[in-house]
């Protein structure tokens, strides 16, 4: 049995299916029953539950032969870090109660600093987490930003006419395709063929800039020249709070993006044929509707 977490988000519904797909059994969490069924019905094993309740985790990771974790993000959470160190401090404690083995975390890029990255503060503190583990073999999948990350802006550009957001404009960044991360994360789930702590920088294809990004998707959406506004920091956490997401999920998005502007997140050895994925970012924006 392979366990997933996340298994009705970016990644994690990927990695069940694409286990499936490979004919091994899957147990996919989630907190909710009704969206997991998809799941169900395509032939995994399903558990609903809370990612902070650590006898929960054990009794869906007891018995595995690999876990796939992740910190499940809640842009609404009014005290964000406090409440990814539950989850992560659950997520751990499962782990060592319940002997698994072999385990493939989702963590980031910029994963290796402390302090100064915003968000990603958290999974510096779950790696750490992680590497407390013994006898367990942790693979660490240091990913960068999503593809998928640009359907926010999609109500924005519809209403707007433009793709705002705090990033540099010209910064020319690595992205990923959320299914290059899912394969591979189940590859690894199936293989357990790593020990002790490894970590795997995922950069996408190509580095590609904010600008740029903006110019393929209005192309997609038939908004041909369609301009990328950078917002100043406060002026990008007020537009995140106006779509309903906390002061503190904004404000430690903003503190992010300054700390990729500033060019302080960085791969450990540049980029490579290992660390690339395949999928380009045209690809992606050719599957939407």
């Amino acid at each position: 049995m392979l366990t997933v977490m996340g298994a009705t988000g970016n990644t994690g519904k990927k990695v069940v299916e694409l286990l499936l797909a490979a004919g091994q059994d899957v147990l996919a969490l989630g907190r909710s029953e009704e969206r997991l069924g998809e799941l169900a019905a395509k032939g995994a094993k399903v558990l609903a539950g809370d990612p902070e309740d650590a006898a929960y985790l054990t009794r869906a990771f007891r018995g595995a032969q690999a876990v796939y974790t992740l910190l499940p993000t809640d842009r609404e959470s009014a005290s964000y870090h406090e409440a990814q160190r539950r989850k992560g401090e659950a997520i751990v404690q499962a782990l060592r109660d319940s002997g698994v083995r072999h385990v493939v975390a989702l963590s980031s890029l910029g994963a290796d600093l402390a302090e100064g990255t915003g968000l990603l503060a958290t999974l510096h503190a779950q790696e750490q987490r992680l590497r407390t583990l013994k006898d367990t073999h942790v693979l660490l999948l240091r990913p960068v930003s999503f593809f998928e990350n640009f359907l926010d802006a999609l109500p924005v550009i519809e209403h707007e006419g433009v793709n705002a957001d705090s990033v540099t404009p010209d910064l020319a960044l690595p992205m990923i395709a959320s299914r290059d991360i899912a394969e591979v994360a189940a590859r690894a789930l199936v293989r357990r063929d790593w020990t002790g702590v490894v970590v795997r920088e995922l950069l996408g294809p190509r580095d590609l800039s904010y600008r740029e990004a903006t110019r393929i998707l209005g192309d997609r959406l038939g908004r041909p020249g369609l301009d990328y506004v950078q917002l100043p920091p406060e002026g990008m956490q007020q537009a995140l709070m106006q779509a309903g997401i906390s002061e503190t999920f904004a404000g430690l998005y903003v503190e992010m993006t300054r700390a990729f502007n500033e060019g302080r997140i960085q791969p450990r050895a540049g980029r490579t044929p290992d660390n690339t994925t395949p999928t380009r970012f045209e690809d992606f924006v050719a599957t939407l509707r």
